[in-house]
């Protein structure tokens, strides 16, 4: 005699839309594009395939929001930070981020991909966005955000660091060349350095005649 069909649970659409978000964050992150589909994204979320195609529109529209999910709002990793130094507070930020980092390592890999510029204007623009977003958390930890004089050149400088932090991130989760320790040490200090000198001396020599 067969099982009876299991039923469907009745869920808020955000809570339902996390759920496909989840499903398929984990399924891009395990195999390539191609090899998933909308079908086998639906099933294991047991929600109907249009539903998804519902609240996304395509694979592609979901695939796109999982993307920007990982890389432009992954955690408040620059919320309720202590009153406490600046050092303090980066190391804080840092770690927050390696924790969101190491939960979800595959589909962060494939996420940044193989971070060069001009491969898919699309999730290009999403690791812009993410790259401003994760510069005012710098900002913000480091007591910065009301900075005017050579605003956007400090914002430059810690976007530079971006592409460092998504290249030092390879070497620990697809290479294994760096521990989670070492990356917390040098991303930093690295990051501690560009604030309180580069910038500063980058600053000065732009004044002088």
């Amino acid at each position: 005699m067969s099982a009876e069909p299991r039923l469907r649970q009745r869920l808020e659409p955000d809570v339902r839309r996390a759920q496909i978000m989840a499903v398929a964050r984990r399924l891009f992150g395990e195999n390539a594009y191609d090899a998933v589909s909308t079908t086998d994204i639906a099933r294991e979320a047991e929600v109907a395939r249009g539903l998804v195609n519902h609240y996304f529109e395509s694979k592609r529209g979901l695939y796109l929001a999982v993307i920007r999910q990982m890389v432009t709002a992954p955690a408040p990793v620059a919320d309720n930070l202590p009153n406490s130094t600046v050092e303090r507070r980066i190391t804080i930020i840092i770690d927050r981020w390696l924790d969101v980092v190491e939960r979800n390592a595959p589909m962060w890999l494939t996420a940044i991909g193989s971070d060069a510029v001009g491969r898919d204007s699309e999730i290009d623009e999403i690791l812009f966005e993410g790259d401003e977003i994760a510069t005012d958390w710098v900002l913000e930890a480091a007591r910065l955000t009301g900075a005017v004089d050579g605003r956007e050149e400090l914002r430059a400088v810690v976007r530079s660091f971006g592409s460092m932090v998504r290249a030092a991130s390879r070497e620990w989760l697809a290479r294994g060349t760096l521990t989670r320790s070492d990356l917390h040490v040098l991303l930093t200090d690295t990051l501690l350095h560009l604030l309180q000198v580069t910038f500063p001396a980058l600053h000065t020599s732009r004044e002088q005649p």
